[in-house]
């Protein structure tokens, strides 16, 4: 069965990676394959010229900018890093293009040359606070305007800064600082199956008595060897054997010997299922 979607020849990334050093120059920073994909670093300040090239040049023509997707890296001195992700229809191939910078030096605009890159430059200065020169309307769009920080920063706190509510004496939406209801849980990161190192409150009353095994399936401290030994302490549940496995040995449910003209029929002698008119059940 073929794929749903045209597959590309095995030899394009390389191909690719070749183009874009003639198109691009000395704006070109560096150029890998990665996991099947083709990363282009470029200097900060050319990302428009190179977006352009890549748009436009013969053999690369990568028409549409699908995303614009911020990363965070804390212990760089650039710490956050802009991926340009391009889609060229005519080719079937994606190639994304890095940019580094941080919080004080704005990334040219791209709206020029896509539209679109207005609403996803401010998705990334809104959660990581990088700006963007050039776009005119660089807002907030995800987060409220009095909203304070950038969210998918690595040093945001996970609880924030400020909760809102409704003010009932006030009658307006109110900001204030967070107050949480409890404590962050401390997970030990243990498998379900097998239960917690420590005794919840209330389990206590259920261990039973010392020594001897909770139900089948149920977690239980004891060993396997500790287990084995429990169950043959007991008196085993022996079930009745006969000739067919419901009846004690050699007996009929009517008390007589298991003989071949003595033993009960396989069909039960009162149907759960009443018989329907004209019909023998």
């Amino acid at each position: 069965m073929r794929a749903p979607a045209p597959a590309y020849a095995a030899d394009l990334n390389g191909e690719t990676i070749e183009a874009a050093r003639a198109a691009l120059g000395s704006a070109l920073i560096e150029a890998r394959e990665r996991v099947g994909e083709v990363q282009l670093f470029v200097a900060r300040d050319s990302i428009v010229e190179t977006l352009r090239a890549l748009r436009d040049t013969p053999g690369l023509a990568y028409q549409q900018l699908m995303e614009i997707a911020g990363v965070d890296y804390p212990e760089r001195p650039e710490r956050f890093e802009c991926v340009y992700c391009l889609l060229s229809l005519t080719r079937n191939h994606r190639v994304q293009v890095h940019v580094s910078t941080d919080e004080e030096h704005a990334v040219p605009s791209v709206t020029g040359l896509w539209p679109v890159a207005g609403w996803l430059e401010r998705e990334v200065y809104d959660m990581y606070g990088v700006l963007f020169e050039g776009n005119a309307d660089l807002r907030r769009i995800l987060t409220d305007y009095g909203f304070r920080g950038h969210p998918l920063r690595k040093d945001f706190p996970m609880t924030g800064y400020t909760e809102v509510r409704y003010s009932e004496e006030e009658k307006r939406v109110v900001y204030e600082p967070v107050k949480l209801a409890q404590d962050f849980r401390t997970f030990d990161f243990l498998s379900p199956w097998e239960g917690a190192e420590y005794t919840l409150p209330g389990d206590e009353k259920a261990e039973g008595a010392p020594g001897v095994p909770q139900a089948k399936g149920a977690y239980t401290p004891l060993s396997a060897d500790q287990i084995v030994k429990a169950d043959a302490a007991k008196s085993p549940a022996t079930a009745p054997a006969g000739t067919d496995g419901r009846y004690a040995a050699g007996r009929t449910p009517a008390g007589n010997d298991a003989t071949p003209g003595n033993l009960p029929s396989e069909k039960p002698l009162e149907s759960d299922v009443p018989p329907g008119k004209g019909q023998n059940q």
